[in-house]
């Protein structure tokens, strides 16, 4: 009877000892995250721009994420993809995000290589980040991440505010300047589901001959299950620190939930520059696709798009994209 209940007991023993194993090894799995994101394309152009053609992989994102006790969590990420200063289609690697972030309550603290907050909130809303990025990273009035420190804060269910100091020089160029890139946003929602966005930010030269550089924007949106819709305005004064040299524009998407994890958008894009300093570039852009996710990880979207330059005697740009995501 002794041995029969001795080998009960070790049984009940090793049964719990496999079962603290395993929580714990959840645990530790629920704590790391790894972060892979591939964004991939096949592309066509028409008429005049018919020798645009090919695959394409845009870019990769691939990093580490883990959440200590008390909120605090750390966070890396490289940048594998292309440089406007290089002539050839060499894979550059950047450090995208290299930070450390504490959560207590309604208060976030970031600090390190981290997400600015110019226009994540858009790119969020927009959803649709593989296929075009949202308008002020697609026409550069900004950078998606810089060195430096941020705070956020929830006063209520329905307003909140962050504050950011970076460099002010992007991810990709070390800081050359002794100027900061200051920005503050405020956040509504005064109901469910319907949401507005405002931000204002200083970028300072730090250099003679150079001007500072103003960025303000505003967005307003409504998401629901089965439809999103968008509208976002943007003005940069001094862009590239020349005096004078500003740019507006905006931005207008939609979006529609179908089922079978099937979905339909369209957006429109209008960038302006005063006085018309840089024609050149000045153009209206519109898209409209599908989005067909395939299994957890896997999406995607053929779209076509449709590029009209503001310049005269320009034609416009017909092009069909098929733009895949991997990630998770």
């Amino acid at each position: 009877m002794k041995k029969k209940i001795k080998f009960l007991m070790a049984g009940i023993l090793t049964c719990i000892c496999i079962s603290a194993e395993a929580q714990d090894t959840k645990s530790e799995e629920e704590k790391g995250k790894a972060i892979v994101q591939v964004f991939a394309n096949f592309h066509s152009g028409f008429g005049e721009n018919k020798k645009d053609l090919g695959f394409e992989l845009d870019r990769s994102y691939l990093g580490y994420e883990y959440k200590f006790e008390n909120g605090l969590s750390i966070k890396g990420v490289v940048d594998i993809g292309k440089s406007s200063d290089v002539d050839d289609y060499h894979r550059i690697i950047y450090i995208k995000n290299a930070m450390i972030s504490w959560k207590k309550g309604n208060l976030t603290l970031n600090g390190g290589l981290i997400s600015t907050t110019q226009f994540n909130f858009q790119e969020k809303f927009w959803g649709y980040r593989y296929i075009m990025k949202s308008f002020q990273d697609q026409y550069k009035f900004g950078s998606s991440a810089d060195l430096g420190i941020s705070a956020a804060y929830k006063f209520t269910d329905w307003i909140s505010a962050d504050a950011i100091i970076t460099n002010g020089e992007g991810y990709k160029k070390i800081q050359n300047n002794n100027g900061f890139n200051y920005g503050l946003g405020v956040t509504l929602t005064p109901v469910k589901g319907f949401q507005i966005r405002l931000y204002g930010g200083l970028n300072q030269s730090g250099e003679e001959g150079k001007t500072d550089i103003a960025n303000m924007a505003g967005f307003i949106g409504y998401k629901h299950d089965k439809f999103t819709v968008g509208a976002e305005y943007n003005y940069i004064m001094n862009s590239s620190y020349k005096e004078d040299a500003d740019q507006s524009g905006y931005s207008v998407f939609a979006s529609i939930n179908l089922p079978k994890e099937i979905s339909m958008y369209a957006r429109f894009d209008d960038l302006y520059s005063k006085n018309d300093w840089n024609i050149a570039k000045d153009e209206r852009t519109t898209i409209v696709g599908a989005q067909f996710k395939l299994g957890k990880y896997v999406k995607i979207s053929p779209n076509f798009r449709m590029s009209m330059p503001k310049a005269d005697g320009v034609k416009n740009n017909y092009s069909a994209y098929l733009n895949c995501y991997f990630g998770f």
